[in-house]
């Protein structure tokens, strides 16, 4: 059962209100309102009648924009072949409906918060199993009555299918939403009479509706099945939620990700317990020559040395420890189940509000690491760390809100909800930050454990492989190996337009990538101050932060196999990623 979800009980008869919501594709990556094609649009009244909630921030920036509907659904009462309206189309609107076709768009309709879902028949090694997919297709291609293929096909004429759990007369309640979509050429009738009646023979002869005939007015029709089942309520996300495609995989990558670190944990071990071990014992030796200094003891006196652009390190310290903040609580509130994809939007928002109140840890970490640095002007610091990395991020999103305008997108933002992204930002987070930094300014910072010496040691020409670029490339091999594979399946989620529910296996999987970057930093540092190299600070963030950049090709890889095709979808994917 979710938390937070209350059951909403019907009795037979009662109105049902069918909400509709977008029209998404994989080709073009952006999603348009549903009510901004040529269909059946409900007027003013049916509007006042059947209200709908303003959207949360998360489903605004997800593109969500949910509208009532014209559909009459009364609960328990089957329709056959009802006419929505006969809707009078041009010849542009006739273009528009066959270039969302082409691109295999999905609609997206709510009932009683519960998603429309299509029937599919997937293969499992020689085994086959019936899954569901969210939304419907818009249109595909279809084989007429005389059996030839028929493209650009429009599918007009909706089943309904919807199941219910039933305990007495006034306790229905809505466990699943299936749509059947069939597509029926009335021959650009406008008489609802003759529209149903043809509705009602198409079992006989069923022509699909192409869009490359002469379109002038498209009837659109549904037919309404009530189905009782004994799926408790509780429990009617889990064919939505199906995990026999890919359950296994999950569980192979967590087993993947625990041998590297594993692997990992070894060789820490090791240098700790035999390396360390042997430094140590020939340092305290009597004799004279074993105890001379050697590898990493001979920097001692210059490893605290404050490293390059220590601000610019301070900021993106302080940003990290915000990320990381917002990722941990987000992941533990999704694994409680209070973000789950009932909660439409809660994700997104849950994400940005915990971003916000992350503040005050970006300003006292970042200050607290500046300070140690011997910095002075805490002030500037902690505006560059309100401004650096929120800031770039509000820059790219703000141009890229240009283009989704541009394309009439319903992802794009409206300028109330950009005014509210400028509060939370400069109203609560940078509060915050300064709030943070403050009490890390008066607190006393961390004293070094060795004096450092007023002259720095030259560091020796180091071999090859103590590059600083090849040692960070190759650091950060090992953390994207960890979690690739789960990141196959979020961008199958992002792109793909699924839900991604899995938050367990996230969780443990993020919990991995944490022990694997902390102990690959631990094993190249040391490895580093071995050869003599004090100059560890940026390497030890660089060298696990790499892994960002292997996951970003792995994106870029990933995108080849989109097939996307529009300008606008190409730039703000790229643009996402990046």
């Amino acid at each position: 059962m979710i938390p937070g979800f209350n059951p909403t009980d019907y009795k037979k008869g009662s109105e049902v209100v069918l909400k509709v919501n977008k029209i998404t594709s994989k080709q073009r990556q952006m999603p348009f309102k549903y009510h901004d094609l040529p269909v059946c649009v409900p007027n003013e009244e049916q509007k006042a009648k059947h209200p709908v909630e303003s959207e949360n921030l998360g489903e605004i920036l997800m593109g969500d924009r949910i509208e009532p509907s014209v559909f009459d659904l009364k609960f328990g009462v089957n329709e056959e072949c009802k006419v929505l309206c006969p809707k009078g189309v041009t010849a542009e609107q006739v273009g528009v409906l066959r270039e969302h076709v082409s691109e295999e768009s999905r609609v997206q309709w709510f009932i009683d918060d519960l998603p429309a879902a299509q029937r599919v028949t997937k293969q499992k090694g020689e085994n086959e199993y019936i899954a569901y997919e969210i939304g419907f297709p818009l249109g595909k291609s279809e084989k007429g009555a005389d059996g030839k293929e028929i493209t650009n096909v429009l599918r007009n004429h909706v089943i309904l299918k919807i199941s219910y759990t039933s305990s007495g007369a006034d306790t229905n309640r809505i466990v699943f939403f299936e749509v059947v979509a069939e597509s029926v050429d009335y021959q650009n009738e406008d008489n609802l009479v003759k529209i149903s009646q043809a509705c009602k023979a198409r079992g006989n002869s069923k022509q699909p509706l192409s869009l490359l005939s002469a379109v002038t007015t498209i009837g659109y029709t549904y037919t309404v099945e009530w189905i009782e089942t004994d799926t408790p309520w509780a429990n009617r996300w889990d064919r939505y939620l199906s995990v026999k495609e890919d359950g296994q995989i999950h569980w192979f990558s967590i087993v993947n990700s625990l041998m590297i670190v594993l692997f990992l944990s070894g060789m820490v071990a090791m240098i700790m317990m035999r390396t360390l071990h042997a430094d140590f014992r020939r340092y305290n030796s009597d004799d004279p020559e074993e105890a001379d200094e050697t590898g990493w003891k001979l920097v001692h006196g210059d490893v605290f040395r404050p490293p390059s652009r220590p601000m610019v390190f301070s900021v993106l310290v302080g940003s990290g420890i915000q990320m990381l903040g917002m990722v941990m609580v987000t992941l533990i509130f999704a694994v409680l189940g209070f973000l789950s994809p009932a909660n439409r939007g809660g994700l997104m928002s849950a994400g940005l509000v915990l971003y916000v109140w992350m503040g005050a840890l970006a300003g006292y970490f970042s200050t607290r690491t500046y300070k140690m640095f011997k910095g002075q002007n805490w002030k500037k610091n902690t505006l560059a760390t309100a401004f650096g990395f929120s800031g770039t991020i509000f820059g790219i999103f703000f141009v890229l809100n240009f283009f989704v305008l541009g394309a009439k997108s319903s992802a794009a933002i409206p300028v109330g909800t950009f005014f509210a992204l400028l509060a939370l930002w400069t109203g609560i987070s940078l509060p915050l930050t300064f709030l943070g930094s403050y009490f890390a300014w008066r607190k006393t910072p961390p004293e070094q454990p060795v004096r450092t010496n007023q002259i720095p040691r030259e560091v020796p020409d180091q071999v090859w492989y103590m590059n600083p670029f090849f040692s960070i490339m190759m650091g950060g091999i090992l953390p994207f190996g960890a979690v690739f594979i789960e990141l196959f399946f979020i961008l199958s989620s992002v792109w793909s337009h699924q839900f991604y529910y899995l938050f367990s296996f996230l969780f443990l999987v993020f919990l991995i990538l944490i022990i694997t970057c902390a102990e690959i930093s631990i094993v190249m540092c040391y490895f580093q101050l071995c050869s003599e190299d004090y100059n560890w600070w940026w390497r030890s963030y660089l060298t696990s932060g790499a892994s960002a950049i292997y996951m970003f090709c792995y994106s870029i890889f990933y995108f080849t196999y989109l097939d996307i095709t529009s300008f606008t979808s190409i730039v703000c994917t790229l643009a996402t990623r990046w």
